[in-house]
């Protein structure tokens, strides 16, 4: 390919190429690099070099045209990467040569400076997970210090965030998994209990929060739902994170009622696109978080660009533990 007469240089990178599911659907290419101009704005952006690339539950639906965007075929999937900035305009918060975490969703959104506590694999789990779950707890939920949050999902990469970002907000936490190896990951990332989701999970957090969680954090949704409203004390809160689980729970508003309790959203991105203040509030708390000791994002199994089908796979069969992250520049 050329542009102006010079030949532009290529990058590998990862297409949808179809809507066949995440074990067909994705085909390794070589692309021109793209320039420095914003995907919306059409001004100039910021251009990152990536050495790591995180995978997410968005990608799996992507593959199967399930996702609430839809990009024409073919399109460069993904959501957030750790890398080197390249390029970078005048009056930006980054300049070339410093180290990031971006969130890219279909093009350059977001650019935080990633900091020296934590590597490339970590600023590529850090911005979806842990914005999300600060935006969850303190903004949705208005978690407050001293209070409990029950979280589902606890061993997947919002799961690990929640259970930090609720630490580092000063409450306590009691976390729901599936099975022993999940349990680990869960403790590891600063889990103050562990309830199996197989048992009488309900039952147990509402004896070991004294009566009752404040708040449940769900990014599974499910037949769970109910029980989670039934494990709050009076006047909690269930935040709603997103369905993993598949089936989206319908609330039967007598329990709200009941127990003046609350069912709130959180969606987080499409929230915080257009507040480009918003977003720089979210990444400072996070990055104080970080600087405290408080945030270290847990990453799990690693592949290569060749084997990213495999890396879907793993989150769409529920067996991540923590970020599942592609290394686009092995160190």
């Amino acid at each position: 390919m050329s542009r102006g007469g010079h030949r532009m240089p290529l990058v590998r990178a990862l297409q949808i190429k179809d809507l066949s599911g995440p074990a067909t659907a994705l085909e390794l290419v070589d692309l021109s690099e793209p320039d420095a101009t914003h995907p919306l704005t059409g001004g100039p952006g910021v251009v990152v070099d990536v050495h790591v690339a995180g995978v997410s539950f968005p990608e799996v639906l992507q593959t199967r045209g399930e996702y609430q965007l839809k990009p024409e075929l073919p399109f460069v999937p993904g959501s957030e990467v750790g890398g080197v900035v390249r390029s970078a305009p005048d009056g930006a918060d980054v300049s070339p040569g410093v180290r990031v975490a971006a969130f890219t969703a279909l093009g350059a959104f977001l650019t935080f400076p990633l900091s020296d506590e934590l590597d490339f694999a970590q600023g590529a789990s850090l911005i979806l997970n842990y914005h999300t779950a600060y935006f969850s707890l303190k903004l949705r939920g208005r978690l407050a210090e001293g209070e409990t949050v029950l979280v589902h999902g606890a061993a997947g990469g919002v799961g690990t965030a929640s259970i930090q970002v609720a630490k580092g907000l000063g409450a306590r936490t009691i976390a729901v998994v599936s099975s022993d190896e999940k349990e680990k990951v869960a403790r590891d990332a600063g889990a103050d209990e562990v309830v199996r989701s197989d048992g009488s999970w309900k039952d147990e957090a509402k004896e070991l929060s004294g009566g009752g969680v404040d708040v449940v954090l769900d990014p599974v949704g499910g037949d769970r739902f109910t029980d989670s409203l039934r494990s709050l004390r009076e006047g909690g809160r269930v935040v709603v994170v997103g369905f993993t689980g598949g089936s989206i729970p319908e609330v039967k508003v007598n329990r709200l009622l009941l127990n003046n309790a609350e069912v709130v959203g959180a969606g987080w991105g499409a929230y915080v696109m257009p507040k480009p203040d918003l977003n720089r509030e979210i990444g400072a708390a996070v990055n104080r978080l970080v600087d405290e000791g408080h945030v270290r994002p847990i990453v799990g199994e690693r592949f290569p660009l060749e084997r990213a089908s495999e890396a879907l796979a793993v989150i769409d069969e529920r067996r991540a533990t923590g970020k599942v992250v592609l290394d686009v520049r092995p160190d």
